[in-house]
């Protein structure tokens, strides 16, 4: 068994000096293909994450005065309740303003540090029973005692969305592309090597080694290729979080580890069948004896 796996690492690893430019152009594609698609993953998390306060049907957010007294909050809580337009809402206390502070500024420590909960305002999260009435519940609140703003998604978060599904759709375009080229770079890289010992795979044949004795050196190659392209592809997808994080910095984007390492392990996955599928594919015509 030992002598089987020598011989197969020591024909993958001569395969892969024999063609190293084509390797190396192989792995560098794969690289650049999967980091586009991870970045395309945490790009998405990250939009996500800012508009995750208007999921679930929130559709807008009153905001009380920070020195609000009790009976003007009892008094929105009571007319949020009258509202037959109004299917539910919650509230949030200066405690779970500061817990969301903290999530949306995150990337700036020393904002957060500075910031306690008694200097923010509680606030209510409302969803109408439908999207139409969001205008007319904002109106309504802001004219209630103690109410200091009442911010809607309105335009401004529609088209967020749209420039967002629009970045995604152009990145998975881009990551099909050049997946679809590295795929094709690692295929052509196997059908070099395949060809320069096409008369040895016969032999080999003629004396009844199994498709899969010749296979699995090329499938090795195939998969090394697309996993080192992979594991290029994770630190960039580091970079990438930072970018998004400190240089796209915007208020409740964010990203977390959790995020970080599903879309690593995707990259990961991916890049390796990648490299197996091509060198697959790329064997079938010289294994006909």
């Amino acid at each position: 068994m030992l002598a089987r796996f020598g011989y197969f690492l020591r024909e993958t690893l001569t395969s892969l000096r024999r063609n190293l430019s084509m390797s190396i152009a192989g792995v560098l594609t794969v690289a650049v293909s999967l980091v586009l698609f991870g970045g395309m993953i945490l790009g998405s998390d990250w939009a996500n994450h800012g508009n995750a306060r208007w999921k679930g049907g929130v559709r807008l957010e009153a905001f009380m005065n920070v020195s609000a007294t009790q009976d003007q909050i009892d008094g929105v809580n009571a007319a949020l309740k009258s509202y037959s337009n109004v299917k539910s809402y919650k509230f949030l206390t200066k405690q779970d303003a500061l817990a969301q502070f903290k999530i949306f500024f995150a990337n700036q420590p020393s904002l957060v540090n500075n910031v306690d909960a008694a200097a923010l305002p509680v606030s209510f999260r409302v969803a109408p029973t439908k999207a139409e009435f969001t205008n007319q519940i904002a109106n309504e609140l802001e004219r209630l005692p103690g109410v200091d703003k009442v911010n809607t998604p309105g335009k401004a978060l529609d088209r967020k969305l749209r420039q967002t599904k629009r970045a995604q759709q152009l990145l998975i375009v881009l990551s099909i592309v050049l997946l679809a080229s590295s795929t094709i770079l690692i295929l052509n890289t196997i059908r070099l090597a395949t060809f320069a010992r096409r008369r040895e795979i016969e032999v080999m044949k003629l004396v009844g080694a199994s498709n899969w004795f010749v296979r699995v050196p090329f499938m090795a190659e195939g998969f090394l290729q697309g996993m080192l392209g992979a594991v290029l592809a994770v630190p960039a997808l580091l970079a990438v979080r930072y970018l998004l994080e400190h240089t796209f910095a915007v208020q409740g984007n964010y990203l977390t580890n959790s995020d970080v390492v599903f879309a690593s392990v995707v990259v990961l996955l991916i890049g390796s069948l990648i490299g197996v599928a091509a060198s697959a594919l790329g064997l079938r015509r010289f294994l006909d004896v």
